[in-house]
């Protein structure tokens, strides 16, 4: 391990900007959407449209990549990110109370603080991974992947506990001050977490990051093959993970009579699937070593085939007469996509690196931005097919098993993309990708 590669700790330091970022993003998406919708019995929509604008604006991420890339340092970005997310949260909490009293203004508002969101997001989410490829040895990639998701995953836990419990009596005025104290407190564990962290790390040379246009830098990057292939396999995987999220507890309640408690449960059961799934790939291609746990590119193929199967399995489901084992199902289809996606992330920051020189920042923000657009499509384009396929089908079973059956298709359709990435090898790339005989050409896209 070189001097400036980061250990177990490092890797665990780095993942409190996650969890960071996770504290404030769960009160945008999910507290702030609810108080609209039951508080101030605002349309559903209204949640929805700042929801999906806060992912659309990440189609700037290959932007903010390319700006790292030029000045060689991340930190300065992860920050500015945190900055400018904690500025965009505090602002929706103040439009969300001033609804209550002008709702014009109000969303006029929200529009300009769920900008900032899904610009701090993407700024500093962008950055951080980018760190991460340039710092984690590729052994640990898959663990790191799991220790910054599953950190990520408990800054929304440990905010939505923490802060429902002093958001009781509800207010507007408390809605503000409490999501002002998560921000402040989210910054400041943001700013001890990326302290020094590149300290001792050599930039790259000024002619290496020369200043060139932001759009000949993602001209370069598109004409690499890798990383063209890449962007699309995940835009169709995510596309894929994501179309089945609201409709799978609809699922629940429509075809097995599941209670609005029952299929919530439901959710934890997919939940726990989903971390056991990403520690299984954490232990069998990080923590274990490539040799014996199998290499990225094979986890991330098996993990696409097992979602494709597990979400046949719920298709297959509809057809039963409601006997059939739906929880066991939903844990597969979780375990599976844990370790799609954890293998994906380390496949991710693997191939940061991959290709032409002082370009990392342009292809992670590049993926990251494929990523974004197809979760904030996958959600709203799998309401749409269900409720589709019921007018047309006239059944809402067969609907449902429709629409998970399309997504199975997609997920197969990914494990054969992953499986083109990388179909050309170099004996560098395999060591850069974490097993022997499984990596992609270093020397690719280098015109």
């Amino acid at each position: 391990m070189s001097a400036t590669s980061l250990g177990w700790a490092g890797i665990f330091r780095l993942g409190l900007v996650q969890t960071a970022l996770g504290a404030i993003v769960v009160l945008t998406t999910s507290t702030m959407n609810r108080v609209m919708v039951v508080e101030l019995a605002l349309p559903a929509m209204l949640p929805g449209a700042l929801v999906a604008l806060h992912h659309a604006v990440q189609m700037m991420r290959p932007r903010f990549g390319h700006g790292s890339d030029v000045g060689g340092r991340r930190t300065p970005w992860i920050i500015g990110g945190m900055a400018a997310l904690a500025t965009g949260a505090f602002t929706a909490a103040l439009a969300t109370a001033w609804m209550a009293t002008n709702v014009a203004a109000g969303v006029a508002l929200a529009v300009a603080g769920f900008l900032l969101v899904g610009v701090g997001v993407g700024a500093a989410g962008t950055s951080l991974l980018v760190l991460l490829a340039k710092r984690v040895v590729p052994a640990r990639r898959a663990a790191a992947a799991t220790i910054v998701w599953v950190m990520m995953i408990a800054g929304f836990i440990v905010t939505a506990g923490t802060a429902g419990h002093f958001l009781d009596p509800f207010s507007p005025a408390r809605l503000v001050t409490v999501t002002g104290a998560v921000c402040i407190a989210a910054f400041a564990l943001a700013l001890v977490a990326v302290w020094n962290v590149e300290r001792g790390a050599e930039a790259p040379p000024a002619e290496t990051r020369a200043a060139v246009p932001f759009r000949e830098a993602l001209r370069q990057v598109w004409q690499e093959r890798e990383a063209r292939r890449f962007t699309i396999f995940v835009f169709v995987s995510m596309l894929a993970f994501s179309a089945q999220d609201l409709i799978l507890e609809p699922y629940a309640g429509t075809v097995f009579g599941y209670t609005p408690g029952e299929s919530t449960r439901l959710s934890g059961v997919q939940n726990a699937g989903v971390l056991i799934g990403m520690v299984v790939v954490a232990l069998a291609a990080g923590v274990l070593g490539g040799r014996r746990g199998g290499g990225l590119r094979v986890w991330t193929i098996g993990g696409c085939i097992a979602s494709a199967v597990a979400l046949f399995g719920l298709a297959a489901g509809a057809f039963s007469g409601g006997d059939w084992p739906l929880r066991g199902w939903v844990f597969a289809l979780g375990a599976a996509n844990g370790a799609f996606a954890v293998a994906a992330i380390g496949s991710m920051m693997a191939l940061a690196s991959a290709g032409r020189e002082s370009r990392e920042g342009v292809r992670m923000g590049l993926w990251g931005a494929a990523q974004a657009i197809a979760f904030g499509a996958g959600g709203f384009a799998g309401t749409v097919a269900a409720d589709a396929m019921r007018y047309v089908l006239g059944s809402p079973g067969t609907a449902y098993a429709t629409v998970f059956a399309a997504e199975g298709v997609l997920f197969l359709i990914s494990a054969w993309l992953a499986a083109q990435v990388g179909a050309v090898r170099s004996p560098s790339a395999s060591r850069a990708y974490g097993a022997p005989g499984e990596g992609y050409a270093t020397g690719l896209g280098r015109r």
